[in-house]
């Protein structure tokens, strides 16, 4: 049990990226950092996004989570006084439960002495999650895939193009991920796993080799998105611009209502910002996010965050 304070910094992700429904996520610039030591109660200071809620105690993931964890493996609980500056915003897609569950984690790991490994805690957020793809690209960054086998997770991870860059488009209200995986089917035809087959077979490669070219047809999807689409209104606006030299690729950001342009460098941004708000109409309730993809995950914050 370690009573120094503990600092952690954890990515944003954006999962599925279209055909790798449950399997591919990449790590975005933008993040939920936290600094923690023990105290005589659990308290939380929260600053930036929806940070009325980061700071509740009550039903908090985060506080959730650490405790049901440490009482797992039959630790005592040491409360903890909190810090933490929250960039990430909450429900729409942009992996702020993986950031969550692997902040509690980490957590438990160094204030409750479980000496876990890097993977275990990967595994343990995986299995929490109920995927590993978003979990995977917060704690490892850059863009992954990954698969289960139990309760194992395997993951292969390449550093993104340093040209490319992201714009989130991000609407006003939330979507839950329960609401958005109830609308999925139990079963599909044999056309449209193919043609995921397919997409997805191009998308690590695509991200690896920089192959731009490849990128609209990785992204496309006939898994999850058709049926989410009703939820997500940006996304039927946004899914024909993935058609020029400047957006290369477009998806729901996760299980949505946010959704990502891939974007072919910082020339392109300009034109791919205009044709975005033109898709849109500029609704002001609409946030256009821009960003750079995150090559280092939170695991990469952990060395000498102690003191």
């Amino acid at each position: 049990m370690s009573s120094k304070r503990f600092r952690l910094r954890l990515p944003a992700t954006s999962a599925n990226l279209g055909s790798g429904f449950d399997a591919a996520a990449i790590a975005l610039n933008f993040y939920l950092d936290i600094e923690a030591q023990p105290a005589g109660a659990f308290s939380i200071h929260a600053t930036g996004r929806d940070a009325e809620r980061c700071a509740e105690l009550d039903d908090n993931l985060i506080l959730n989570v650490y405790r049901s964890t440490l009482a797992a493996q039959n630790k005592p609980v040491t409360p903890l006084a909190l810090r933490m500056v929250n960039d990430i915003p909450l429900g729409m897609g942009c992996g702020s439960s993986a950031a969550g569950r692997l902040a509690a984690i980490a957590l438990a790991n160094h204030f409750g002495g479980l000496s876990w490994s890097a993977q275990r805690t990967l595994e343990e957020a995986s299995a929490l999650e109920g995927h590993p793809d978003n979990v995977a690209a917060c704690w490892l960054g850059g863009f992954v895939t990954t698969a289960c086998e139990g309760r194992s997770v395997h993951v292969a991870q390449v550093t993104p193009p340093a040209l490319w860059r992201a714009i989130i488009a991000l609407p006003e209200a939330p979507l839950a991920t329960s609401k958005a995986r109830a609308v999925l089917p139990d079963t599909y035809a044999r056309a449209d796993v193919v043609a995921n087959l397919q997409s997805v077979s191009l998308l690590a490669s695509a991200f690896a080799q920089a192959r731009s070219d490849l990128l609209r047809v990785a992204m496309s999807d006939r898994i999850h998105q058709p049926y989410r689409a009703p939820f997500c209104a940006l996304l039927g606006r946004l899914l024909p611009l993935a058609e020029g030299k400047d957006i290369l690729g477009v998806s729901l950001s996760g299980a949505g209502p946010a959704v990502l342009l891939v974007i072919a460098g910082e020339t392109s941004l300009a034109p791919a910002l205009r044709r975005i708000r033109a898709a849109i109409d500029a609704p002001p309730t609409t946030e256009l996010r821009v960003c750079s993809f995150e090559a280092l995950g939170a695991a990469s914050s952990l060395a000498g965050n102690c003191s």
